[in-house]
């Protein structure tokens, strides 16, 4: 039987929950964020409670995820995208196929006549955003907070498809083929789906945690991979 993504996160929240699982650095704003693996899980299950209970989301739907190009790096994009592969959903970066629902940033013009279209701020800790956003765009931190932090809903189809982008098409099952030693990496965001994994899913899937860096010049993310102990390259 195929030991999915979600198991896996699962697994670490049991075996080893409080050590970090991913750690979020801007180099120009001087954010950084860091989730253990149950604090990142947390995220994960309420999110995808906010997918079921208030979209009804069924297995082997699209969620059309801009999100993924705006910040690939971002610990939000790992949380909706884990969220989505728990719930059994395709993460679509094409925007070509309908989708239950839009995900992104900060740049939600656009997007606002889809029929739902959650909007992330990129708050460091999750906050949402200052002003009121238009009719047909929800406060993805406004949404989530009501909904609870354990899911209980059943494993997904390993067959289904998980992601979709121009270039590739990946089953739950494709998402668990990294295998390595369970080291802390450095990862530096920028394809959508190598961000994806070799940033949260290789840390998953082999124990380890991952340090994504937007920005930053050579002497900065030595600094940042000296204090952080990352594993050399």
């Amino acid at each position: 039987m195929t030991t999915l993504l979600a198991e896996r996160l699962r697994q670490r929240v049991r075996i080893n929950g409080s050590s970090p699982l991913f750690t979020y650095y801007d180099v120009s704003s001087g954010e950084r964020v860091e989730l253990s693996a149950i604090s990142f899980g947390n995220w994960v299950d309420k999110t995808s409670n906010l997918l079921v209970d208030e979209l009804a989301v069924i297995e082997g739907e699209a969620i059309s995820m801009p999100l993924a190009h705006e910040a690939p790096g971002h610990w939000l994009t790992a949380v909706w995208q884990l969220a989505c592969w728990q719930v059994g959903l395709t993460v679509d970066l094409t925007g070509d196929s309908p989708a239950a629902a839009v995900v992104t940033g900060r740049h939600w013009q656009g997007y606002h006549q889809a029929h739902d279209v959650f909007a992330c701020a990129l708050h460091p800790l999750g906050f949402g955003f200052d002003e009121p956003l238009p009719d047909g765009v929800r406060d993805y931190a406004l949404e989530v907070r009501a909904h609870s932090d354990t899911f209980f809903g059943a494993p997904p189809d390993p067959t289904g498809i998980a992601w979709v982008d121009r270039e590739r098409k990946l089953s739950q099952a494709d998402l668990v083929t990294n295998a390595g030693p369970a080291l802390r990496r450095l990862v530096r965001p920028a394809d959508p789906w190598a961000t994806c994994r070799d940033g949260v899913l290789t840390a998953v899937t082999t124990g380890g945690s991952a340090v994504l860096v937007v920005g930053g010049n050579a002497d900065q993310l030595d600094r940042i991979a000296s204090s952080e102990h990352v594993a050399a390259p």
